[in-house]
């Protein structure tokens, strides 16, 4: 199964980042984006599919947007990014993107998992 995923842990309170808006967007032979998908992250922090339903794991550049402002302004926390963006390339042959993102309100990194 062709797919992409995301996990979003709250490193300051320690918990998933549950109801946190997320877009899905491929970038098109212009330049410009393509909003593939666009949803909320579930009780457990994941988006375990991002990929809308028939859509392929096509070669290209597609980037995942966390909107972090609006996740930190329900808690009432000011924070630094009010948006994350991880821009990533898959390559002929690749079925699987699995992209973590840990987030505290004045930082954030992100890796590849599995």
């Amino acid at each position: 199964m062709k797919r992409i995923s995301t996990h979003i842990l709250d490193v300051v309170h320690g918990k998933p980042a549950k109801d946190l808006p997320v877009r899905l967007e491929k970038q098109i032979s212009t330049g410009d984006w393509r909003l593939l998908t666009s949803t909320r992250s579930d009780h457990e922090g994941r988006c375990p599919q991002l990929l809308p339903e028939g859509a392929d794991l096509s070669p290209g550049i597609y980037r995942l947007i966390f909107d972090t402002g609006s996740y930190f302004a329900l808690q009432n926390i000011a924070a630094l990014y009010p948006v994350v963006e991880v821009t990533f390339q898959a390559q002929d042959g690749e079925s699987h993107f699995h992209i973590p993102l840990l987030l505290s309100p004045n930082g954030y990194t992100t890796y590849r998992g599995s």
